[in-house]
């Protein structure tokens, strides 16, 4: 039987920097993150390849020698790829300072299942895509894609406390916390106006702290969520969802990552396609779960975003209507608005 907690330990484990092993059915590896690596916990590991996701290995123009890789590429460490390189292969914000890599050879990834999970818990875990890793031999008590794909599927999510708030827009909101027994994510709501029987105007935000706390003009997310918060309050009752996802589900430190990829040239998606992660990876169904458990299963939904209304029907909440939501570009998120146009279908 799956176990969510597994996954949970797991990423903890390689948020501190320590070895893991995932027994899949075709294979089992040990796994060491490289950026919460050091020479010690390298030492201790032992002699060990390097995974990369397909999209970095793309990046460093390297080749599965197996089609069916699961994403991922396998690169045979050498006795000179020692870990200062391997932080090199794995970060593409560090490419321009050390342009010259290699010649490596990939090879077999073996293990696919166990190997397609290892980068999942990446993302989980906000670490860039990327470990040492070796064959083990599989035992009962290892983590199973299964733990993973149980724990991101995991419809646990409780309201915690909710309690009022008086904010700008409305000094008779409510504000309701939610968790999972799972995550350390802690989502939010916050309530504006009364059910007067009409479906609730919704926002779904996705935590920014650039841009909401600090004032970021490289996004608009600061003044949607502001915004947002104005024309829920001029409806007369709507929903705001905070949902703790950080740059499109990646994490904050992998977003400020994206940030210098982008200073470098490349826009938002190739950004956080060359860290090896998805366009966009974020989970909208865990929305659903807030709006269900507010008693709220038809909403007009407040979006550019295609995605968020797919997400919201496929969860089982009726979008009556998608408003549209303008907000004023400025000189340094005019390319960052024409790339959600015009390569992730935003409609603007």
């Amino acid at each position: 039987m799956s176990d969510p907690r597994a996954t949970a330990r797991a990423i903890d484990a390689l948020r501190r920097g320590w070895e893991i092993s995932i027994a899949g059915r075709d294979g089992a590896v040990a796994l060491l993150a490289i950026e919460t690596a050091d020479e010690p916990r390298l030492a201790a590991f032992g002699p060990a390849d390097i995974l990369l996701s397909a999209s970095r290995a793309a990046t460093l123009k390297l080749t599965n020698q197996k089609d069916a890789s699961g994403g991922a590429t396998r690169i045979e460490r050498t006795a000179w790829l020692d870990l200062p390189t391997a932080v090199a292969l794995a970060d593409p914000a560090l490419d321009l300072a050390t342009p010259m890599k290699g010649p490596f050879r990939a090879i077999p990834v073996g293990a696919i299942e166990a190997t397609s999970a290892a980068l999942e818990l990446a993302r989980l875990a906000g670490l860039l895509p990327a470990f040492f890793i070796r064959e083990i031999a599989a035992t009962d008590d290892m983590l199973t894609p299964a733990d993973v794909v149980a724990y991101e599927a995991s419809d646990r999510l409780t309201i915690a406390a909710r309690a009022r708030l008086p904010v700008a827009a409305s000094e008779t909101a409510e504000i309701v916390a939610f968790r999972s027994p799972e995550t350390s994510d802690e989502h939010v709501a916050l309530l504006i106006g009364q059910p007067d029987g009409r479906p609730p105007l919704v926002r779904l935000h996705s935590e920014c702290l650039t841009g909401d706390v600090l004032g970021s003009l490289k996004c608009d997310c600061g003044p949607q969520l502001h915004a947002a918060l104005s024309e829920i309050a001029t409806a007369g009752w709507g929903i705001l969802l905070y949902l703790r996802q950080e740059g499109r589900g990646i994490g904050l430190i992998n977003k400020l990552r994206a940030y210098s990829l982008q200073d470098q040239g490349f826009d938002t998606v190739d950004a956080n396609v060359r860290l090896g992660f998805a366009i966009d990876a974020r989970d909208f169904s865990v929305a659903a779960r807030m709006l269900k458990l507010l008693g709220v299963d038809r909403v007009r939904l407040l979006t550019n975003n295609p995605a968020k209304v797919e997400g919201l029907s496929a969860a089982g909440i009726d979008v009556v209507e998608r408003v549209a939501h303008k907000v004023p570009s400025n000189p340094h998120n005019e390319a960052y608005l024409a790339t959600k146009r015009d390569r992730t279908g935003h409609q603007l």
